[in-house]
């Protein structure tokens, strides 16, 4: 890429390459324009010409698109937004979205999708303790999940814990039908779903019934000592500060902490969240990281990001 006087030219290594990287009808293209108002693109043959203020910023964007295309990515309008908000933010895109955790089940390959998600699998992997706060559809257990069987397959760990509180959105246990385990297990739903992602059904219920993965609600955990695991404490909103001390003095050696939550939906009675302060309480602590994810790394329909984001523009006004 070179760029003199306001105008950017980016040489495309390959003709074959610029059929994905415009479009259909050249939809990229317009759509790139239309986030760089005062960019003006044209393609002659294999260079892509930029003008305006913005040349320079739309030349990293076009390099970035390039080296995405030539490892395989798929360049649909999702992954196209998601990456024009990452140049926008002065971040690396095809680092991102190249980074693979793990080839999940049916051969899906796990990815973060957002800087903010790449950020927080580098946390994990950094650290002994992460917390991962963030709404619904940040891919906050889903990305722990996979980091876990990561780490269950490559030996660094013997057994995988999946654990959180059993009482949420108003409902108390003894008020439902069935046993114990009946009533926990809509709780504990979510984990076994991000479980089954990772791992082939058959693969994941052999390691259930051998409790190399173990699944159980928050209270099991009281008395253990908890070595040479991966532990994911999910939606810890919901603990009390009493809990989520029990929960973190519980880790032993050769151990690997993720703890889940979302600020905004805590259900405990009284608003007494474990979450609560937990930084101001936590922080410089070596081998202890926190993660804030926010409606830029919400990875469901469109529509969620916009309601995450209008909700945390009336919480901060």
């Amino acid at each position: 890429m070179t760029t003199t006087d306001a105008l950017t030219r980016v040489v495309v290594p390959g003709q074959h390459l610029l059929a994905p990287l415009c479009g259909p009808r050249d939809v990229n293209v317009r759509a790139i324009e239309s986030a760089f108002p005062a960019a003006s693109i044209q393609i002659r043959g294999d260079e892509i010409l930029i003008k305006g203020d913005e040349s320079s910023r739309v030349g990293r964007l076009f390099e970035e698109l390039i080296a995405l295309i030539e490892r395989g990515q798929e360049l649909d309008d999702v992954t196209l937004g998601r990456v024009i908000q990452m140049v926008q933010a002065d971040e690396r895109p095809s680092e991102v979205l190249t980074h693979q955790v793990l080839r999940g089940s049916r051969g899906r390959h796990v990815r973060p999708k957002t800087a903010g998600q790449k950020r927080y699998v580098d946390a994990i992997e950094r650290n002994v303790i992460t917390f991962g706060i963030g709404p619904a559809g940040t891919g906050k257990s889903w990305l722990a999940m996979a980091m876990a069987v990561k780490a269950l397959q490559a030996k660094e760990v013997q057994r995988i814990i999946l654990t959180r509180p059993a009482v949420e959105a108003g409902e108390r246990l003894g008020f439902l039908p069935g046993d114990l385990m009946a009533k926990i297990d809509p709780y504990l739903r979510p984990l076994y779903d991000a479980l089954y992602d990772m791992i082939d059904t058959d693969g994941a219920q052999k390691l259930l019934e051998r409790g190399v993965v173990e699944v159980a609600p928050l209270a099991f955990m009281r008395g253990r000592t908890l070595n040479n695991s991966f532990i994911i404490l999910d939606e810890a909103q919901n603990t009390t500060p009493e809990q989520m001390k029990m929960f973190l003095t519980r880790i032993g050696f050769g151990s690997k902490v993720v703890v889940t939550g979302d600020a905004t939906q805590v259900d405990v009675p009284d608003g007494r969240s474990g979450l609560s302060g937990l930084q101001h309480v936590l922080d410089g602590i070596d081998g202890l990281g926190f993660v804030r994810l926010g409606a830029g790394d919400v990875v469901r329909h469109r529509i969620v990001a916009d309601i995450v984001a209008a909700y945390e523009e009336r919480t901060s006004s």
